[in-house]
């Protein structure tokens, strides 16, 4: 194993002092030339330890061994070791006290920098190597643990699958049990990373680590959750009367009682943040029985090189991990699908497990979003501090834009996907989308999550009421109960993973949603002239055109900026209210006579 650490902080010790030396020699503008300098020492051994640590880190993720997790913990010491080196702080903050005689891309780089350092910071390396060694157990937790109904093990894949196509409550609420037991598994190692996590940030002046993630938008906690709080205000109206309509139809698919809340064991979804399996005239499984899942993988490349995307590189197609583990096989993977960026240049990779339906064809799309928006901001003009989304909900936002663009449809008719007599049942269509991703998962995100994340880092909520916090949070905000009482001995957010492994970052989700509808309202109004709710993307290279100036831009500019100047607009849910009216309408006929929301 290598250890970076001490070598490191030598070598950017004597570097730094002769930065110091040829800034002090400069006859103009010193304080930029010792800053341009010191960043291009700085830029380079970011790559390098990006490039370390990413390696480490995906090995760990698709094939889990104690090897492995040893390899990934040395190589985030590494990292640490560099970027949270104190001397690299003390300089970050000397130029930043100068920044009036900085440029703008340089004052970016180094608050950059300490956003960067603040997530290692070796001012206190005891800290930092009891985080990152808790962060690399709970790594390894989340991806071996294996899930197991009626005393034999099921994968993932195998409990979507049950909770979508299963009628029998019983059998459902056994499923969605077991799906919860990882929580039981993960809470303590989440207990200890929230104590050392929020050192961390403490260490950089930021109260908690919910503050230091939200400093990424130039955002407080504060800020970041009246945003939040607005989202759901606005998109109260609709979301009550999909409620409303949702809990009719499951009381009738399953034969029961109308309830004042959705029990979870109903939906299809383990955490009840998306509604899906509803709207019955856009359905499209049928339709995917005959693709394979590789076709799945490379429908979403086609995707962007139809809008003039130059096509992935071959080591994409190699090095990935794309498809389940074989039965029977020993090695264990993480299974929740994500897109790498292993070293800020061309090595771009996705880790999933993509199977022929139409929510791995979403997904995939979702994934290709962010590799298509890490190879648009490689180029030279971008430092590799700002080869990162202009704030992290643009990287989901991209994303989900890229799944909602390709499952309209138009464009599935122009794929082959539906044969083109296919007869669209707007409503229906309207109706999938709001259902999943969309509204239901807005009061998920934009309400338990960031609330409930608030509370346990920011508001330092005991860990003995982090479950019914929890509960407290989804009967509130999206007006769902647990089908029975849920003590303390689990912790079912947790079973969430980015509640293990990005934490306070479900925020940038909602943001996303807001954002993704923001840009479709442009492309289809501006250059496609087409209704946002049914347009065709496909082989329009004006749009990727569209696409791409906002893409390539990286973080080197403001995110408010990059948006107004993209869209004309502030970030808002004026488009994705006015994309659900249609369908507003239709759900209120159809709630007439009904009690209307929960309380």
């Amino acid at each position: 194993m290598l250890n970076h650490a001490r070598p490191l902080h030598c070598f950017s010790s004597a570097l730094l002092l002769l930065i110091v030396s040829l800034a002090r020699a400069a006859d103009v503008n010193p304080t930029q030339d010792r800053a341009d300098h010191f960043l291009t020492l700085v830029n380079s051994s970011y790559q390098a330890m990006v490039t370390l640590e990413s390696n480490a880190v995906w090995n760990a993720a698709t094939d889990v061994s104690p090897v492995h997790d040893a390899s990934a913990e040395t190589a985030g010491k590494a990292r640490a070791a560099f970027l949270g080196n104190p001397t690299i702080i003390n300089e970050t903050k000397a130029l930043l006290l100068k920044r009036r005689d900085l440029n703008a891309l340089t004052v970016r780089e180094l608050e950059q920098l300490l956003l960067n350092a603040a997530e290692g910071p070796m001012t206190n390396p005891r800290l930092v190597s009891a985080r990152i060694a808790a962060e690399v157990a709970q790594a390894s937790t989340l991806n071996s643990y294996e899930f197991k109904l009626n005393g034999q093990p099921i994968t993932v894949n195998a409990i979507d699958q049950l909770l979508n196509e299963s009628t029998d409550l019983s059998a459902r609420q056994a499923v969605w049990a077991a799906s919860k037991e990882s929580g039981k598994a993960l809470k303590a190692g989440l207990i200890k990373l929230r104590d050392l996590r929020n050192g961390v940030a403490q260490e950089l002046d930021y109260p908690d680590y919910f503050a230091l993630q939200v400093a990424g938008y130039g955002m407080t906690t504060e800020e970041m959750l009246q945003l939040n709080v607005d989202f759901m205000r606005e998109l109260r109206p609709l979301y009550l009367q999909l409620h409303t309509w949702v809990k009719y139809k499951l009381a009738e698919k399953y034969h029961q009682p109308v309830p004042r809340r959705i029990p979870a064991h109903w939906l299809n979804n383990r955490w009840s943040q998306e509604w899906g399996g509803l709207a019955d005239g856009a359905d499209l499984t049928t339709f995917f029985k005959d693709r394979s899942p590789d076709w799945i993988a490379h429908s979403a490349e086609k995707f962007y090189v139809g809008l003039g995307f130059a096509p992935l590189p071959a080591s994409f197609w190699t090095k990935s991990d794309l498809f389940p583990v074989p039965a029977g096989s020993p090695r264990k993977k993480n299974t929740h699908a994500s897109a790498w960026h292993l070293d800020l240049n061309d090595d771009v990779r996705s880790l999933q497990s993509i199977e022929a339906n139409p929510q791995w064809f979403a997904t995939a799309h979702h994934e290709f979003g962010h590799i298509y928006y890490f190879n648009s901001y490689t180029r030279p003009e971008v430092p590799m501090l700002l080869r990162t989304g202009a704030n992290p909900a643009f990287h989901e936002g991209f994303g989900e834009l890229t799944a909602l663009a390709a499952g309209m449809a138009p464009y599935l008719k122009s794929l082959g996907v539906l044969p083109a007599n296919f007869k669209i049942d707007e409503n229906a269509f309207l109706l999938s989308n709001a259902l999943a991703p969309g509204i239901p998962f807005m009061f998920w995100s934009s309400g338990v999550m960031a609330h409930w994340e608030a509370d346990i880092y920011a508001n330092h909520l005991p860990a003995d009421q982090w479950n019914q916090r929890w509960w407290q949070y989804v009967r509130d905000f999206q007006g769902v109960e647990p089908p029975s009482e849920r003590s303390e001995e689990w912790c079912d957010a947790a079973t969430k993973t980015h509640i293990n492994d990005t934490p306070c970052y479900y925020y940038s989700y909602a943001i996303a949603q807001v954002f993704k509808y923001q840009l479709n309202d442009y492309i289809a109004k501006n250059i496609l002239h087409q209704p946002p709710q049914s347009c065709n993307y496909a082989d329009n290279k004006a749009v990727g055109d569209f696409l791409r100036k906002i893409m390539e831009r990286g973080k080197t500019e403001d995110w408010r900026k990059i948006l107004k100047e993209a869209t004309g607009e502030e970030l808002s849910t004026r488009a994705m209210v006015e994309y659900y009216q249609p369908l507003m309408r239709w759900l209120v006929q159809q709630n007439q006579g009904r009690p209307i929301g929960w309380e």
